[in-house]
């Protein structure tokens, strides 16, 4: 199910309860959970409605500016039904305390086991050293720049490195990605730890300010929130590649941390 970063973050905030889509049939379960730039959200309630029963309350619950924009945004693909779709904030992503936690030799032995069932049961072949160590050698690298350097397509790069990033050892960051610490512990053993540039500091940029506004920000060497406090937002809509929205995401994730941006 997707939902667009400005609906994540007002459903985290508990401003957005509701979405409304055109299905053939339900496409989530109530209790499911969804994994999101956000964190996890939990699908409350799923039924079909009319759309002639549609409300101003209910355009206000899903975030759309009237009944009439709801509406309009439901008006294509009108051979399928319309769900209404409840929804909740639910925590943080499980992964992100596993992607920090560091494995026991025996956890080691496990994972590598797993490994190698992926690269088994692969049909193009052992992939998950080469794509560990290729995020390992280049992290922050866009994904079609890291999938020619294996010689892959870029989409079926994501996929196996999602399946990487469901077992703790990588991290999607707005460009890119990086081994966790977890992942750079499976790749050093039995041998000599590697010799890494040191992690960033502070408390990262959101995913959802997009790879354009990271790109620029990273260019004045802006790499955290607690960096960006430093700057007024007329200074950040200045530089080219952040726009409005980028800058919205980025004050709420500042407010998230009872931080925000250099007053004028």
């Amino acid at each position: 199910m997707m939902i667009r970063p400005a609906e994540l973050s007002a459903i985290k905030r508990g401003e957005i309860d509701l979405a409304f889509r055109r299905w053939d049939r339900p496409r989530v379960k109530v209790g499911s959970r969804l994994r999101t730039a956000v964190g996890l959200l939990e699908v409350t309630s799923v039924e079909q409605v009319a759309l002639s029963s549609l409300r101003a309350e209910d355009a206000h619950r899903a975030g759309a500016a009237s009944l009439a924009g709801l509406k309009e945004a439901l008006a294509h693909r009108t051979d399928r039904p319309v769900f209404r779709v409840g929804l909740q904030y639910a925590g943080a992503d499980p992964r992100e305390a596993l992607r920090e936690s560091v494995p026991t030799p025996a956890e080691i032995e496990s994972i590598l086991a797993s490994l190698d069932r992926l690269d088994h049961a692969s049909p193009h072949g052992p992939w998950t050293r080469a794509t560990l160590e290729v995020i390992d050698r280049s992290p922050e690298v866009r994904a079609p720049d890291l999938a020619a350097e294996l010689g892959r397509d870029t989409p079926d790069f994501k996929r196996d490195v999602r399946k990487l990033k469901e077992k703790g050892l990588t991290e999607s960051l707005a460009i890119g990605y990086r081994l966790s610490p977890r992942g750079e512990a499976v790749l050093d053993h039995g041998r000599p730890p590697r010799a890494r540039a040191p992690r960033p500091e502070g408390t990262p940029l959101p995913r959802t300010i997009g790879a354009p506004a990271t790109g620029a920000l990273r260019v004045v060497e802006v790499t955290s929130l607690e960096q960006v406090t430093a700057w007024t937002e007329a200074e950040l809509l200045a530089l080219h590649g952040v726009g409005p929205v980028a800058v919205t995401r980025l004050g709420e994730a500042l407010a998230e941390r009872g931080l925000g941006f250099r007053e004028d």
